[in-house]
């Protein structure tokens, strides 16, 4: 029920707790905007004691939480249009990676059509001995590659397609194992390995991934290269 005080405001157009409460049911709003500080304001200065005026320090400070109000409510607006201009480019940009092929951690890596195959390897230390063990797909041993000491970072490596007894290894696929050692100690190492793309899939939430020949689905931000 409403006070003689909710009737006041409403007459001057403010809505209080009582005369809200259908409107906000049917609207599922719960906050103020910029037009409702505008309202009470006013009424606050209609109804002041004129012997006891607002203070100007309660006006200026009203005066920017209005302003605060709106700003807020303008760069809500602006982010999103922002949020909405980059997902539309994410998504562009994704689909561009369809008939590519791409440099990311996997271990199954598909031979060039010249022939061998190239990939990466990725250190989180310097070692004094890296390996990349190529096989096929039954896990016979075609070649060993040993790439030396290395700096920790991503070292590449290329193989010519030929196996330990010089004969050609075929097209693949091809699996691949890499190992690092520093004096005796493990370091951890991860293999790359280029890969078509075959799809780009489009989730309702989130960024868009990659379906990737031999490897599966590949987050765009774990591509390291693209060719």
């Amino acid at each position: 029920m409403m006070s003689t005080f909710d009737n006041t405001l409403a007459s001057l157009g403010i809505k209080t707790t009582a005369s809200t409460a259908a409107a906000k049911a049917s609207t599922g709003s719960q906050t103020l905007g910029q037009s409702d500080f505008l309202k009470l304001m006013t009424a606050q200065l209609n109804n002041q004691d004129p012997f006891n005026p607002v203070d100007n320090q309660a006006m200026v400070a009203q005066m920017a939480q209005i302003s605060a109000t709106s700003g807020i409510s303008e760069m809500s607006t602006t982010l999103k249009s922002i949020a909405d201009k980059l997902n539309g480019t994410s998504t562009a940009d994704a689909l561009s990676y369809v008939g590519k092929t791409v440099l990311t951690e996997g271990s199954t890596a598909y031979g060039r059509t010249a022939g061998g195959l190239a990939g990466a390897v990725e250190l989180d230390g310097d070692a004094s001995d890296v390996n990349v063990t190529i096989s096929d797909a039954n896990g016979n041993v075609l070649k060993n590659l040993s790439l030396g000491k290395q700096s920790k970072g991503t070292i590449s490596y290329d193989w010519d397609g030929k196996t330990e007894a010089g004969a050609d290894a075929g097209a693949g696929p091809f699996k691949v194992k890499v190992s690092a050692q520093n004096a005796g100690s493990t370091v951890t190492s991860r293999g790359l390995v280029w890969a078509p793309v075959e799809a780009v899939s489009m989730p309702a939430s989130g960024s868009p991934v990659l379906s990737v020949t031999g490897i599966g689905s590949v987050a765009i931000s774990a591509v390291r290269k693209a060719g």
